[in-house]
């Protein structure tokens, strides 16, 4: 006779994601690392995202608690990783995600860079990259936070210009200073500093920092699937894989050396939970949240029909993939929200959730609102949705 699975429905999958992703009022997390932690990483690539997706996961604080645990306390890192995607995760969890994830794609650039110098033929190599590198630590030693333009005026090498693709139709010139600094930072020898503006900015200062200590690979990726489990499952193979660009093989690995749980899902599917994590979790309160565009509770998995409609796809997504900025009622997308140019939080619903849902959701535009203050918020990718909303 085979065995009975434990069954999760997708109610209690929304149930889970309510309290585990601490979007329900009374699951909201006291810390800025307790808000990263809850998804495993913060989506960092959009500089709006890190601070919105935080704000929706306190129970307190504005943007400089946030400010403060990525400039001040540094409990709060980005690092280029999963996916080839820059996120923020913990200090705590960043050794994990460096060794994991971060190493192979420094490792990646590295070698993409020293072939690109090898085809311009100035004779910039490998020697010469090292100097290049030694140099920007030393300018940033001496004169303290920089941004890249001002570390490429300190830094003569980093004003060098190459040929990318030579002889070929999409032969283009470029700078060396993007490239020399972003190897820099996969490297973990520096990190993003306050940028020029306002919290929404992404023109970051640099500064020199020690790279992070080792994790054996298996152990680090093992700590991760541990973590991301208990955030996101159930879940199964192939929404790990999407999540950390990791290999087949490398994903089976890690899933192996935690040991999960195999759970039945209404659907009639199977997936998997953390060891013992197949008990029923209790509804938490009913809640509402305005989540930003590239938000971990919309891009956590590849399968992500048990909170979002398919229907409401080309509304909420761009051409790429990318989700936008999405409205919630009790662990499902219901709608988007933009800002228009006046400062006014706008949404609009694609379903029906009824009377509380609306009442809640407007109190939580005007939390939102609030928050925000005289900031302005243009998601770096577009969809319909918000555009519509925006005109």
């Amino acid at each position: 006779m085979s065995r009975r699975l434990p069954l999760i429905t997708t109610a209690e999958r929304r149930h889970r994601l309510g309290r585990r992703h601490r979007l329900a009022p009374s699951a909201r997390a006291a810390t800025v690392p307790q808000a990263a932690d809850a998804v495993v990483a913060l989506h960092a690539t959009d500089a709006a995202t890190l601070f919105l997706s935080a704000r929706a996961r306190l129970s307190a604080g504005g943007p400089e608690a946030i400010e403060q645990a990525l400039y001040e306390d540094v409990s709060l890192v980005r690092l280029l990783s999963m996916r080839n995607t820059l996120f923020a995760v913990s200090r705590d969890l960043a050794p994990h995600v460096d060794s994991s994830t971060a190493r192979a794609i420094a490792t990646k650039e590295r070698r993409a860079l020293l072939k690109h110098l090898e085809e311009d033929g100035q004779g910039l190599d490998a020697a010469w990259l090292a100097q290049a590198e030694s140099a920007a630590l030393d300018a940033l030693d001496r004169d303290g936070p920089r941004t890249g333009s001002q570390l490429s005026s300190a830094v003569p090498a980093l004003r060098r210009k190459i040929t990318i693709g030579r002889g070929k139709k999409y032969e283009a010139q470029t700078g060396v200073a993007t490239r020399v600094i972003r190897l820099l930072a996969a490297d973990g020898r520096i990190r993003r500093d306050r940028p020029r503006g306002s919290w929404t900015s992404s023109q970051f200062r640099w500064v020199h920092t020690e790279p992070w200590p080792a994790v054996p690979v298996a152990e680090a990726r093992a700590e991760i699937a541990r973590r991301w489990l208990h955030s996101y499952g159930p879940a199964t193979e192939a929404d790990l894989k999407w999540w950390t660009g990791w290999t087949l093989t490398d994903v089976r690995k890690a899933l192996a050396a935690v040991g999960p749980d195999q759970v039945l899902l209404d659907t009639g599917t199977t997936a998997f939970v953390s060891p013992g994590d197949t008990g029923a979790e209790p509804a938490p309160e009913p809640w509402a949240a305005l989540l930003p565009g590239l938000d971990p509770s919309g891009m956590g998995w590849a399968d992500r029909g048990f909170h979002l409609d398919p229907a409401h796809r080309p509304a909420l997504f761009d051409y790429a993939g990318n989700i936008g900025p999405t409205v919630w009622w009790n662990g499902r997308i219901v709608g988007g929200w933009a800002q228009r140019t006046d400062g006014e939080i706008v949404w609009r619903l694609l379903d029906s959730p009824g009377r509380a849902a609306e009442e809640a959701i407007t109190a939580e535009a005007e939390r939102l609102a609030a928050w925000v203050g005289d900031a302005r918020i243009t998601p770096r990718f577009r969809t319909p949705l918000e555009r519509e909303l925006v005109a």
